[in-house]
């Protein structure tokens, strides 16, 4: 336990970016339980307003590639928490990264930081840099560009993140759920250390106060090294699984199989190639020093079995905080959302849709909000399911990625291929289309009082074309506006007369889960 966790010294101002993905949402309620001071910088400061912690900490707008808000950001802060990084998959994400960090490093060193603390990728060893895969070769120059920036910097090395709603973990949940026979690359037999995230939490906690004169990298995992083909095994032993057939074969490149990923999960292509590509190589931790610094818990760090038992049962039980699809993916718009019809910015098509309910506005809004996800979406199941295919094939998220609570959303939350932009509970929930697209999207749904005073549902969807395939899409699909928003339309507002239960057609018909109950510690 670290010494702000005891609680034996002063608290620290603690900058955390990232706050909106996964490790970030994670980090700051540790931070705050361990009696620290919290200030998140996010680029849309509204995904973090609905978090539990909203009302403890102090969040800024800004970007870390933009000096001045980073700078505003830096004021009065101890430690800063460096964990961002550019997604983009195109030939310039590189250089974003390293001209942030170079930002970064300057500002914390301007405004008297006492240490940059960063969560990066474990590398293998005797590999050149130069034959890593771009996105860990990225993360190993972030690091460098931070060690040397004049703070002292404490650069955490991991390899595979174990936890409930982690990248990797529903990587191998789903491969290893999906297929009991798999034809698989040749890179499941790399040996890895994986490592749980509640691990994780600890020591990027701990190192809050490590001795001034630190200013290295340390190598984090757990205590198993294994194959990912052993993870695969390990996984399905404890899920309760039969057996599972693995077949390795050479043929499956890191591009290809990042596409055979992105088929079988809801990690898109974008994300599972950067994840493909690090198991090339053997990443084993190289030495355990930390532990000079931040001593083992009892029992010490979490087996690979601990970690998926506990991150299992918060699947199992709803108790995700965040998930993976907290950031935004590679190429997701984020224009502002054109608030007139008559939007200056160019043109706006719109299709309306409104209903009287025979319900209260309160069993509307229930029905509005537990959309998406295993309730569907309420209309023409087969034109959405093909959508959403369609949209994987195109390398983007599809409707996968599901939701992160059966029952209440918050704003940031990835929803399928939709984003929660706004939500103002009980009244609107607007999402953003993050599929791919020849324009920007967003659909609005309305839960009202009519003049008569009955409950009135209202749909819109906007679509602001790009160029003239933006328009050549939207005539293209305006033919099944009647049945998919007309069909959405008429059976939310049924759903809502019933109390609130899901129609037959297409959808799941799982029981609702309550919503859980706030824990302290969460994997």
């Amino acid at each position: 336990m670290s010494e702000g966790a005891r609680g034996d010294a002063a608290p620290l101002r603690c900058l955390v970016t990232g706050a909106t993905g996964y490790i970030g949402g994670r980090l700051v309620p540790e931070l705050l339980a361990a009696g620290h001071r919290v200030r998140c910088l996010a680029r849309s400061p509204g995904k973090l307003r609905d978090h539990p912690w909203a009302g403890e900490a102090e969040v800024v707008r800004g970007d870390v590639t933009d000096p001045q808000s980073t700078a505003e950001a830096m004021r009065d802060v101890d430690v800063a928490y460096y964990l961002v990084h550019a997604l983009g998959t195109g030939s310039g994400f590189e250089e974003t990264d390293r001209r942030a960090a170079r930002i970064f490093g300057e500002r914390a060193r301007a405004a008297g930081v006492r240490r940059i603390v960063y969560l990066g990728g474990l590398t293998p060893a005797g590999v050149p840099v130069e034959e890593l895969s771009p996105h860990l070769r990225s993360r190993t120059e972030v690091g460098r560009v931070l060690l040397e920036s004049g703070v002292p910097t404490a650069v955490l090395r991991a390899a595979v993140i174990i936890g409930s709603g982690s990248a990797s973990f529903e990587m191998l949940r789903y491969l290893t759920e999906r297929l009991p026979v798999m034809v698989t690359p040749s890179w499941v037999r790399t040996r890895i250390q994986p490592v749980a995230v509640r691990d994780v939490l600890r020591w990027l906690v701990g190192c809050a106060r490590l001795p001034a004169d630190v200013n290295r990298a340390f190598d984090i995992g757990g205590p198993d090294i294994l194959t990912y083909r052993d993870m695969m095994r390990g996984y399905a032993e404890v899920a309760g699984l039969p057996h599972r057939v693995i077949v390795p074969v050479p043929v499956l490149t890191p591009r290809l199989s990042s596409h055979w990923v992105g088929l079988v999960t809801p990690v898109p292509a974008s994300i599972a190639k950067p994840l493909t590509e690090s198991l090339r190589h053997e990443v084993v931790c190289r030495e355990r020093d930390i532990t000079r610094y931040l001593p083992d818990p009892p029992g010490g760090p979490l087996s690979f079995e601990q970690a998926v038992r506990l991150a299992l049962r918060n699947v199992r039980e709803a108790r995700v905080d965040t998930r993976w699809s907290n950031a935004a993916v590679p190429g997701a718009p984020s224009d502002p959302l054109p608030t007139d019809p008559d939007w200056a910015g160019g043109s706006l098509y719109t299709d309306r849709r409104e209903r009287a309910v025979d319900a209260s506005p309160e069993a509307l809004w229930r029905v509005i909000e537990g959309i998406g996800g295993e309730n569907g979406w309420y209309s023409f199941p087969l034109a959405w399911s093909v959508r959403g295919l369609l949209d994987r094939l195109a390398g983007g998220v599809g409707l996968r990625r599901g939701r992160r609570d059966a029952t209440r959303l918050r704003a940031g939350d990835s929803l399928d291929f939709w984003r929660v932009e706004e939500i103002d509970r009980g009244r609107l929930l607007r999402l953003r289309a993050e599929m791919r697209l020849p324009g920007l999207a967003w659909l609005e749904l309305y839960a009202d009082a009519g003049p008569d005073g009955r409950t009135r549902y209202r749909q819109r969807a906007l679509f602001h074309p790009h160029g003239l395939l933006g328009h050549a899409y939207w005539w293209a699909v305006s033919p099944f506006h009647a049945v998919v928003f007309g069909g959405m339309a008429r059976n939310i507002a049924r759903a809502a007369e019933r109390g609130g239960t899901a129609p037959r057609a297409g959808l799941a018909r799982r029981p609702r889960r309550g919503r859980p109950a706030r824990r302290a510690r969460r994997d």
